[in-house]
């Protein structure tokens, strides 16, 4: 994700407040007793929203929905996942304030704390327009479709040592490891959280994983908590390659600036969601249920693939961030990181540490 400010903004800085301007009226195709729904929740007249999601790329969305029920106030705070995770158990444990709904990238975590039972189940009223995969149990759903990306430094990478397979990767870092030793950067995965995921799902589909674990050891890959400082690193040169970046905010950032190529992968492509749930033990339970169905609807997801650049979960919307494109462009290559008891597997203690351990061992990070 993008530079995250160490505390979590409010928005007083990027939120936008609504007052009441005019009746909220029932989305066209929801059941008429959706209306309840909505004057419970402008009666509530706020929510509280945790997320690991830029604030810059939310603004649209929050935008629009503050047109679609302008009574209600928007708390929206912007951390990193690992942050969103851990604030949201403490003040839980403490049984004070805390969010309404946590959207976040690290699908693990929120499938952690849903399987707790921090979950509410809602069947949002756009359940049937998503892909099964992105529906857990109607307590969490998928929200994005947002590919991973290598991004490289247009200047100082030739086009022939852009590699369009994990295996050309591998290659080009053992054949000249010279050129890229400490230029290589990708996720600290001890400290975030959706790095950590990334890796291990990598595990799950690349047989030469380990391979590649060492050839980003014998260049001493360099190591980050934000998707905003690899950027910044591989524009100005100091890097040349990142690995398994979030392929939106890549996008975004080559939109302006000339330094950033970015590729997706032919031979398999991860994709994330990022996964957004309701606090069972939410204050604004209504005003909650109004966010989960306009994120899945298509106004809300076409607003998410042209304005806010995240990918569009849905078949159904047009734009060049879509699962649509991302389809016609790579096909079967994408896997998309499902939501499932799965993405449970390395956050037992015992099992994340010894991946740790493996991790560090083969790519040299003592």
């Amino acid at each position: 994700m993008l530079i995250k400010k160490p505390i979590a903004i409010a928005l007083a800085a990027f939120s936008l407040s609504f007052t009441l301007q005019a009746s909220a009226q029932v989305p066209p195709g929801y059941s008429p007793d959706y209306a309840k729904i909505v004057e419970a929740a402008k009666k509530e007249g706020k929510l509280v929203i945790y997320s690991a999601t830029d604030s810059k790329a939310v603004e649209p969305l929050l935008k629009d929905f503050g047109t679609m029920y302008p009574s209600i106030k928007i708390e929206f705070n912007d951390m990193n996942s690992t942050e969103v995770y851990n604030r949201f158990i403490s003040e839980a444990a403490a049984g004070g304030a805390t969010a309404d709904v946590l959207w976040s990238s690290a699908m693990d975590l929120q499938f952690k704390l849903v399987s707790e039972g921090y979950g509410a189940t809602y069947k949002s009223q756009e359940t049937a327009a998503i892909p099964a995969w992105a529906n857990y149990k109607d307590s969490a759903y998928g929200t994005t479709f947002e590919p991973l990306a290598i991004v490289y430094n247009k200047r100082l990478v030739n086009a022939d040592e852009v590699p369009a397979t994990h295996a050309d990767l591998l290659k080009l870092l053992n054949t000249k490891t010279d050129k890229f030793r400490n230029k290589v950067t990708s996720y600290d995965i001890e400290k975030s959280g959706v790095g950590f995921l990334f890796i291990t799902e990598d595990t799950q589909v690349n047989p030469q994983f380990w391979d590649l674990a060492k050839a980003f050891g014998d260049v001493a890959m360099r190591v980050q908590s934000s998707t905003g400082t690899m950027l910044e690193r591989i524009s100005s040169g100091e890097n040349l390659i990142g690995y398994n970046v979030i392929g939106s905010y890549a996008q975004s950032r080559a939109a302006k600036d000339p330094s950033i190529g970015v590729v997706f992968t032919k031979d398999y492509n991860l994709v994330l969601s990022r996964v957004v749930f309701i606090n069972k033990s939410a204050r604004n339970m209504n005003a909650s249920k109004l966010w989960i169905d306009y994120l899945l609807s298509k106004r809300g997801q076409t607003i998410i693939a042209n304005e806010s650049q995240l990918y569009s979960l849905r078949s159904d919307v047009s734009g060049t961030s879509t699962l649509a494109s991302l389809t016609t462009q790579l096909g079967g290559a994408l896997k998309p990181i499902a939501l499932t008891p799965a993405l449970l597997q390395y956050l037992d203690q015992g099992k994340r540490l010894a991946f740790l351990k493996q991790w560090k061992e083969a790519a040299g990070k003592k």
